[in-house]
């Protein structure tokens, strides 16, 4: 089956690789309930309960990605955005399955 990410103009919330894909995700911290959901064709949107104090909001993060993608937590990475509210990601994985659960998160 032949997964297209998402996005429009060259932008995307997720892109596949060779072992697995990248995400861009905008982070709320102390957002209450954690949900991972559509953002913008460029983003998915993060609630996460935790605050942004001592990488708390990162590990909550990388916890949330991995639950919500089904893999385990040593397969999701932060590649870029560590001080930020947006993120790039790596999951690792079947870049197949992984942009099928991605294209449904982005709703």
């Amino acid at each position: 089956m032949a997964v297209r990410a998402g996005g429009v103009g060259g932008l995307s919330a997720w892109r596949p690789c060779d072992d697995g894909i990248h995400i861009a995700v905008r982070v709320t911290p102390r957002g209450g309930r954690e949900a991972l959901g559509p953002g913008t064709p460029e983003h998915f949107a993060a609630r996460i309960s935790a605050p942004p104090v001592d990488g708390a909001a990162n590990a909550a993060l990388l916890a949330l990605v991995a639950r919500e993608f089904g893999v385990a937590k040593r397969s999701v990475t932060l590649t870029g955005g560590a001080t930020a509210r947006l993120k790039r990601l790596h999951i690792t994985g079947d870049p197949a399955t992984l942009g099928v659960i991605a294209t449904e998160r982005m709703g």
